[in-house]
């Protein structure tokens, strides 16, 4: 941990209480898609902590393929607009896909990529999201594999970053007023 710089964060969910989780979602994912070929796709940057960690308890041979998405720029707000900054690497066509995301708040982001995803005729798609904020939703969206429901307060940690700090936390936290 940096000296001194972590101070203003106050735990919400504690490593220990991820890790459990995540386990959990990984064995549930692992017996729904049994016998299936299954593509993981990490919606960036802030899932690929969560990506990593329930990959490993995914007991199926999966490939793992990364997204880029922007909508918040610096700020603790979404901006409304979705960009995409890097796409797939291989087509996902005739594949079973779980978008893998850090968190739900306003629905905006998952609409997009599941109406952008059935247009390359997937054979499924389907969403886990390890947090889900329902105060802040503008567009109720499926939520298949979740993690936690919260309150609405700006996270960070696990892969969550305000200006592209603080995703090495291995915890979820709230950023306290200073």
């Amino acid at each position: 941990m940096l000296a001194g710089t972590m101070a203003n964060v106050r735990t919400l969910l504690s490593a220990e209480q991820i890790g459990a989780r995540v386990r959990d979602l990984g064995a549930q994912i692992t017996r729904d898609y049994a016998e299936r070929r299954l593509v993981l796709v990490s919606v960036l940057k802030g899932s690929f902590v969560f990506t990593a960690d329930i990959a490993r308890h995914i007991d199926l041979p999966v490939r793992i393929e990364f997204l880029g998405v922007r909508s918040y720029g610096e700020g603790t707000a979404s901006t409304g607009v979705v960009q995409i900054t890097q796409d797939l690497t291989r087509p996902i066509e005739g594949e079973d896909i779980l978008l893998i995301e850090d968190i739900v708040d306003t629905g905006l982001t998952i609409s997009h990529l599941l109406q952008l995803f059935r247009t390359r005729m997937p054979n499924s798609v389907k969403v886990c999201a390890l947090l889900h904020k329902p105060a802040r939703a503008r567009v109720e969206v499926p939520i298949d594999y979740l993690g936690f429901t919260i309150e609405d307060k700006f996270v960070v940690g696990y892969g969550l970053d305000w200006a592209e700090r603080y995703r090495n936390l291995p915890f979820i936290g709230v950023v306290e007023a200073t």
